[in-house]
């Protein structure tokens, strides 16, 4: 493998670039491999839903699966709403979260989640021994992706999201209280009927844990029903690794799709 200065990347003998570039830097370099006609999988949130860009597929693998298979160019998701928004489809798609509900949402992630930067806030002496929240009061940028997705399945539901650092390399857990229109008998019927077929999502009857899907590209899936509350509610608990399905594996899995080849391909299930 030979590394290049970016300037000197020869995009026209690409057929797929991934774009790996901080937020803001991705699209100019989106439109130069567009240009040179190469296909891109961008793992920045320039051309994410909810960002001002049109027209880039979403790619949620399991919502968009065919409109990704068509297109030139893929807007990855951030690694937070890949594990919150599967945990939810079920119900959003459904229409069976309560009309004007608050969807509370609590997730941790390992530090590898804030990326490459060299903070001090991240250094292994701040971080091990410890457990915090950050982005409090609503205020987390993936917040803007998950409202746009709940909008265009026509859901007017609020997302309370509050996320934690963990103090581990790698993993995300959420964990959703969702409030419901009307009681649901058998709640983990419905995420199994969903995701039958897709060979990513486990849905499973005990919580799930990091250790179940690290270095994996799936997300683990529990739901169940809330006891000693006045209204119907569930609780989702969904788990991925966010280096994997919550980034390069997920954008991974959308290239395989954009180049016609085996969706699983390359990739440890």
């Amino acid at each position: 493998m030979t590394f290049l200065a970016t300037d000197d990347a020869p995009l026209g003998e690409a057929k797929l670039v991934f774009s790996s570039l901080p937020h803001g830097a991705s699209k100019e370099w989106v439109d130069r491999a567009r240009s040179a006609g190469a296909k891109v999988v961008d793992l920045s949130s320039d051309l994410r839903i909810g960002h001002g860009a049109s027209g880039v597929p979403y790619g949620l693998t399991e919502v968009n699966r065919d409109a990704i298979r068509l297109a030139g160019v893929v807007a990855n998701p951030g690694c937070y709403p890949t594990a919150i928004l599967l945990g939810l489809l079920p119900l959003l798609e459904r229409k069976l979260v309560a009309p004007g509900a608050t969807i509370g949402v609590s997730a941790a992630s390992g530090v590898t989640g804030a990326g490459f930067s060299a903070r001090t806030d991240l250094l292994f002496g701040e971080v091990t021994e410890n457990y915090r929240a950050y982005g409090v009061g609503n205020t987390h940028r993936h917040l803007t992706e998950m409202r746009a997705v709940l909008g265009e399945i026509g859901s007017d539901a609020d997302l309370l999201f509050t996320p934690h650092l963990l103090p581990m390399a790698r993993g995300i857990l959420a964990t959703m209280t969702v409030p419901l229109a009307e009681p649901i008998g058998e709640p983990a019927a419905l995420w199994r009927s969903r995701f039958a077929r897709e060979p990513f999502v486990e849905i499973v009857d005990a919580p799930p844990e990091l250790r179940h899907v690290n270095h994996r590209n799936v997300v683990r899936i529990m739901v169940t029903a809330v006891a000693h509350v006045r209204r119907p509610t569930l609780l989702v608990l969904s788990a991925i690794d966010n280096l994997m399905k919550g980034a390069a594996g997920q954008a991974m899995q959308n290239a395989n799709l954009m180049l016609g080849l085996d969706e699983a391909m390359g990739l440890p299930s």
